[in-house]
């Protein structure tokens, strides 16, 4: 994992993650004094279950990085999906606490890193952080608990083209770096059924799978073919956090506009 010296980790990721380029200028000075920039490594393990959380991640560009619950079986799923417009590890929380699910990286790229200690003391300096993290918290809840309805009441294929239209959103551009395995992995099936849910959006000229690559064709028609729970999200950021969740695909490696600020 690579790290930037911190007097320029600001000036490099600004337009790169939207709930920090939320921030008001002075808040974003106190962040830029206690932050370093990283490179995240596709696979890599940000925290297992029952780890003391003591580092906070913001994923910056097209990094994205997975909550996942594992059973006693081995089995796993995805709970929720983070990229450029949030944070991974205990950003509201009072100290380091034990991770419940495993934190780790599925696109590689930078990220923001502050120490969870360090970040909690620069939010009780400031109101509007304090106000921004927990909004930013709210959202993310809101992920995992449509999360659990989507696990339990929609079928795969609806399932499929939310997470691959989530993806999108924080990644940009056509191809996805995901592999078949992969996403049934989050997805919580085995690769041969997800591999005839892909064949099948294929054929509608939905997506095209290939060699770790999906890509995809039509992504108005990917839209109606997902279940509610992709709309109910966005529709959640948007009237909680105005402008953090990105609203269109970019190309992939580019930040896009600063967010506007959401705080009075």
């Amino acid at each position: 994992m690579q790290v930037v010296a911190r007097n320029d980790v600001f000036s490099q990721a600004r337009y790169r993650n939207r709930l920090l380029d939320a921030l008001r200028q002075p808040d974003a000075e106190l962040l830029a004094g206690a932050s370093e920039r990283v490179t995240l490594e596709r696979g890599q393990v940000l925290f297992e279950p029952g780890d003391d959380v003591g580092v906070v991640h913001f994923p910056c560009g097209p990094t994205i990085a997975a909550l996942i619950v594992t059973m006693e079986n081995g089995a796993v799923v995805e709970t929720a999906t983070i990229g450029r417009e949030g944070a991974v590890g205990g950003i509201v929380s009072q100290g380091n606490l034990p991770a419940f699910a495993r934190g780790v990286v599925q696109v590689a790229g930078p990220a923001i890193r502050i120490d969870a200690t360090r970040l909690q003391e620069l939010k009780a300096r400031s109101v509007a952080m304090r106000n921004l993290f927990a909004r930013y918290a709210d959202c993310l809840l809101a992920q995992i608990l449509q999360s659990v309805a989507c696990n339990a009441l929609h079928p795969m294929e609806g399932r499929c083209a939310r997470w691959l239209l989530a993806l999108q959103d924080r990644i940009g551009g056509e191809d996805l770096p995901v592999t078949q395995q992969t996403l049934a992995d989050l997805l919580g099936v085995q690769r041969t059924y997800l591999s005839r849910v892909l064949a099948s959006l294929q054929r509608r000229g939905l997506v095209r799978s290939n060699r770790g690559v999906i890509r995809i064709h039509s992504r108005d028609e990917l839209e109606k073919a997902s279940c509610e729970c992709y709309a109910a999200v966005r529709s959640h950021y948007d009237a909680v956090l105005s402008g953090i969740y990105p609203t269109a695909p970019l190309a992939t490696g580019t930040g896009g506009p600063a967010a506007p600020g959401v705080l009075p």
